[in-house]
């Protein structure tokens, strides 16, 4: 397989590109200069929610030496490849075990009531990606598994096998934003029935085989947004994700920043809307004058998604699709 097989929006965007046999993090340096002002005063707490390999925090705990480092990633694998990573900075790194919709509950275990600034790298990561066993990529053979978190939920394989036709569809329309979505779910529980689903070939070769030429000729590999449907409905992402970014605002101290790096749509809409909300006065209309408590909770700091330069998309071409958005608490939230 091509390891940049998937820099594009699809079920198998990955966070870290591969560089000279390193991870390369996407938008590293603008990340890093968006949290800078919140995170160069000593004592600093940073969130990094979705730790991964580990490229992002490494370069947090390097470019700001006072700041301390609370990360999580519900893969056990990458906390341990991160953990390795970044035992030269002793305990100023945490990690735990956690999906990032469990930051309050992490934090209160942490004994920290409020954080300096919160990262957000959405999607794959390259080691889930490349690991052939995990099922996440359509351009080689593996086990339908998808689980971010192998110890827990249900794998793609027993979703394609037991959700009924209609849900089907909703999952490929709402998730993949598939058109072809009924044709699809057609060939997939008319084979079923025959045999169960196991490995992503044969899901692949089927949807290949559904489809009109036209479909084919578009958007790079036909399967690629079935697969992203998949992986969000195993995960849960979007449900989780619509807990998430409002439960990390709410972590933010008064100028505190976060930056959120989304490889879809889907996911850079609803951050969007999020913080936008919170960027939004919420007075009732036709007032003379606002009162604190309806002002807007957060600053802006990225107009619209800033999307990463061709110089690095050259370099790296798993971050095609990034979108990066960023906002600075700038009230406490009205009791």
């Amino acid at each position: 397989m091509g390891r940049e097989a998937h820099a594009n929006k699809d079920g198998g965007v990955p966070r870290e590109g591969q560089g000279q046999g390193r991870h390369v993090p996407v938008m590293l340096q603008r990340c890093l200069d968006l949290l800078a002002p919140a995170l160069e005063r000593p004592g600093a707490v940073v969130v990094d929610c979705t730790l991964g390999l580990g490229g992002h925090s490494e370069a947090l705990l390097s470019r700001f030496p006072e700041a301390r480092l609370v990360a999580l990633d519900r893969d056990k694998e990458a906390l341990r490849l991160s953990e390795e990573r970044l035992a030269p900075f002793g305990d100023r790194a945490t990690l735990v075990h956690a999906v990032y919709d469990e930051l309050p509950d992490v934090l209160d275990r942490l004994g920290l009531t409020s954080v300096q600034g919160v990262l957000f790298d959405l999607g794959v990561s390259s080691m889930q990606l490349d690991e052939a066993d995990r099922g996440f990529a359509y351009a080689q053979d593996a086990p339908l598994d998808m689980r971010m978190d192998q110890t827990t939920g249900i794998g793609a394989a027993e979703v394609l096998n037991t959700y009924p036709p209609g849900e089907l569809v909703r999952i490929l329309r709402a998730y993949g934003e598939e058109k072809q979505a009924k044709r699809i779910v057609s060939a997939v529980v008319r084979e079923r029935e025959k045999e169960p689903f196991t490995n992503s070939a044969r899901l692949v070769e089927l949807i290949r085989d559904s489809l009109p030429q036209a479909a084919k000729r578009t958007g790079g590999n036909p399967a690629k947004r079935t697969f992203q449907a998949l992986r969000i409905e195993v995960n849960g992402e979007l449900t989780v994700l619509e807990r998430a970014v409002p439960a990390a605002v709410k972590a933010l101290a008064v100028e505190g920043r976060i930056a959120v790096l989304a490889y879809h749509s889907l996911e850079d809409r609803l951050v969007k809307q999020v913080l936008a909300a919170g960027a939004a006065t919420t007075a009732p209309p036709g007032l003379p004058v606002v009162p604190e408590r309806y002002q807007p909770r957060l600053k802006l700091l990225t107009r619209g998604a800033e999307l990463p330069t061709e110089e690095e998309i050259a370099q790296n071409r798993r971050a095609a699709p990034a979108r990066l958005r960023g906002a600075q608490r700038i009230r406490e939230d009205a009791e």
